[in-house]
């Protein structure tokens, strides 16, 4: 799809995909001014944390069922909707008094989210194909990599002026919501204006949904989006254990690890590989950042590890993406783009739960990190394996000359 429009409809697929990434990180600088403020609830400890990390289990239990309502209701009415919804939900706290009803609107904010999220996938896939749409999928890790830095240091800043004044920002998608329905048209399957004609009586056969081959590449999302995010988790605490305290160093080092994701992502449009044959090489590259945080003996190292992980966690997001929208068609492209969704963000939310548990187990963080590293080798040669399998399979036998 190309045309006058085309910049305008990428621009806001890309802002309405980098939507959630808003409520991932943009209060996380505020969460000790409203821990303090609402020193004397109960169980304040838990709930003030919570309300950063709800959205995104609401967003990985509800993608799922979003998609399903998006092949059923239509992507383009869902994603205005959701839109405006979400700049309500997202403000609420702006003014709730209760610490109780703002982690329940913020768990609200992750329904939004999903079918955001959802939307946009799908939209992408429905609108360009190929290797375009390889590369605009790639564009969107690379969007939400940027946005998530941008909206760091814009949080930080608001939060300045007290704690309430970050959620101000989601009343951004107000302006995306109409700006959506006037200028994305509506996706239409590929070839559907000749699949059938009026003199064609016989109904085409629907295909089955691709549940096997779905179901392994998101399996194998949920451990990929728990080694995409560990890097990005456990930066400040890893520092920390090494004696950097300062902030600025800390947000210095994790700019850098950041701008790695944005580099992988652009390795993976530029080539010509398949996901298929990218994903060892992701990896690999995760595992070995792992790998060199764990042995880090200072911070330096351990800043290079975590670019060397975050490299590959660029490259592995788009792969996946990709395999898995490569599985669908237009009338399961939703479903099977909301199963994705849910994967990828279900391992955002055991990230942290994983680190911990292992770091109980095995005495530090970075030991934790360094049985993350031993699972990712293990991953990274089946990878090979299975790739290695498959270019046999595909390679043509040699043929055999007849004695004359």
């Amino acid at each position: 799809m190309s045309g006058p429009g085309h910049r305008l409809r990428l621009t806001l697929l890309m802002a309405g995909a980098c939507l959630p990434i808003l409520g991932a990180v943009l209060i996380a600088p505020v969460l000790p001014q409203m821990q303090d403020h609402f020193a004397d609830v109960p169980g304040v400890d838990a709930l003030v944390p919570m309300a950063l990390t709800i959205p995104a289990l609401s967003l990985a239990l509800l993608a799922p069922f979003a998609g399903v309502l998006v092949d059923r209701l239509g992507r383009k009415r869902l994603l205005v909707v959701a839109t405006v919804v979400y700049a309500i939900l997202g403000t609420a706290p702006l003014w709730l008094d209760s610490l109780v009803a703002i982690v329940a609107s913020r768990a609200l904010v992750g329904v939004t989210e999903a079918a955001i999220m959802t939307c946009c996938t799908t939209l992408l896939g429905d609108y360009y194909s190929g290797r375009q749409r390889d590369r605009y999928l790639a564009m969107q890790t690379m969007c939400a990599a940027i946005s998530a830095t941008a909206f760091f240091v814009l949080g930080g800043a608001a939060g300045s002026a007290g704690w309430r004044m970050p959620f101000w920002a989601y009343a951004v998608s107000l302006l995306l919501a109409p700006a959506m329905a006037a200028f994305l048209p509506r996706p239409r399957p590929h070839g559907l204006a000749d699949a059938l004609s009026p003199t064609t009586a016989e109904p085409v056969a629907a295909r089955p949904f691709p549940w096997r081959p779905l179901a392994g590449t998101c399996a194998l999302t949920v451990f990929g989006a728990v080694l995409f995010y560990t890097v990005q988790v456990e930066m400040a605490f890893l520092l920390d254990d090494m004696g950097v305290r300062n902030t600025a160093v800390i947000g210095l080092a994790s700019a850098g690890s950041s701008a790695a994701i944005v580099i992988g992502a652009v390795l993976f449009t530029r080539s010509g590989r398949s996901p298929r044959d990218w994903l060892p090489t992701a990896f690999a590259l995760c595992t070995l950042g792992f790998a060199v945080i764990w042995l880090a003996p200072d911070p330096v190292v351990l800043t290079l590890g975590a670019v060397i992980n975050c490299l590959g966690g660029g490259i592995m997001l788009p792969s996946l993406l990709t395999l898995a929208m490569s599985l669908l068609d237009f009338e399961d492209r939703g479903r099977g783009t909301g199963l994705w969704t849910g994967s990828f963000f279900l391992g955002q939310f055991i990230c942290p739960l994983v680190v911990l548990a292992l770091a109980s187990a095995v005495g530090t963080r970075a030991n934790a990190l360094g049985v993350l590293a031993l699972a990712g080798a293990a991953a990274t040669v089946a990878l090979g394996l299975a790739a290695r399998r498959r270019r046999t399979q595909a390679a043509p036998e040699p043929v055999r000359q007849l004695a004359g």
